[in-house]
């Protein structure tokens, strides 16, 4: 398959699965690829924050980057997330990766350290010098405690032209629309939150990088393109289908919720890394009984 050129449709940011013993699973991440292709999502997100990427020593992420694409053998397109709040760190890790079979990278904004909007936009300056694929920025304030305004991710969009899309997880829908409105023509607005996809869509907005569609690949892309072809009657039947089991997936935690989820499914394990555990029972057992009613 060519490289992703657009980022419209149902990007899955993959979970790792692992073994009780920690280890990594890769029978289970070879069963969750499989069952993303056949559910017919535009691509893979690997090594996001729903990937744990944060507990995975470099020989893991290695492991499992060469096991997504010995697995997906070109089937389908691929995103790397490549992050941090060390910018030359982040820049020494774009250098020294094999890129060759991804379309792109996924880079959350810096966490931790606070950086003002200049920071912020200084940091995607030199990471943008660079790469060598195009750049989807990542704004998640509940996880970065910093929020990217729209004017620095307009800024970023405007300026350089391997700054393609950003993935926006504020959950402020105005400032979504702020970006939506006053972006260039080719630069897409990718939701970060599943149950806002439908309204981002109907604002403007380009498409997901989605957990849920872990677990129900099939209605949440076919939800996705519904949505974009402007059938929203449609949309919102699969939006709703899935809205429950969405809020609890991250009522305890992600990526715990979704790894419940896809043990429920039969796809693989349900075990995390600390410093993350499982989801309490509480949610555990509501997310059993949306499951089995699930049709």
């Amino acid at each position: 398959m060519s490289k992703i050129t657009k980022f419209k449709g149902t990007g899955v940011a993959i979970v790792t699965p692992f073994n009780k013993d920690g280890s990594i699973d890769f029978k289970g991440l070879t069963n969750l690829i499989e069952h993303l292709i056949k559910g017919k999502v535009e691509y893979l997100v690997v090594l996001g924050t729903t990937g744990e990427s944060a507990v995975l020593n470099k020989d893991e992420k290695s492991a499992v980057i060469n096991h997504v694409i010995d697995t997906v053998e070109d089937r389908i397109p691929l995103v790397l997330g490549i992050g941090g709040n060390n910018t030359q760190e982040v820049v020494n890790t774009i250098k020294h990766t094999d890129l060759k079979a991804f379309s792109a990278i996924l880079s959350v904004s810096p966490y931790y350290n606070k950086p003002s909007q200049e920071g912020i936009y200084q940091h995607y300056k030199m990471i943008s010098s660079a790469s060598p694929l195009p750049i989807i920025l990542y704004n998640v304030p509940g996880r970065t405690n910093s929020n990217m305004s729209s004017e620095t991710t307009l800024r970023l969009a405007h300026d350089f032209k391997n700054i393609v899309a950003i993935k926006e997880a504020s959950g402020n829908l105005e400032q979504c629309m702020r970006i939506i409105k006053h972006k260039p023509k080719d630069f897409y607005v990718i939701s970060g939150d599943d149950n806002l996809t439908l309204p981002m869509i109907a604002c403007g907005a380009d498409g997901v990088i989605s957990v849920v569609a872990n677990g129900f690949p099939k209605d949440f892309s076919e939800m996705v393109r519904q949505a974009l072809a402007g059938n929203i009657t449609q949309a919102q039947k699969l939006h709703y289908k899935v809205f429950e089991i969405t809020e609890q997936l991250f009522a305890d935690g992600n990526p715990g919720g979704i790894k419940i989820a896809l043990e429920l499914l039969k796809i693989c394990q349900s075990y995390v890394r600390l410093p993350l555990v499982k989801p309490n029972t509480k949610v555990q057992k509501r997310l059993a009984e949306l499951i089995a009613e699930y049709k």
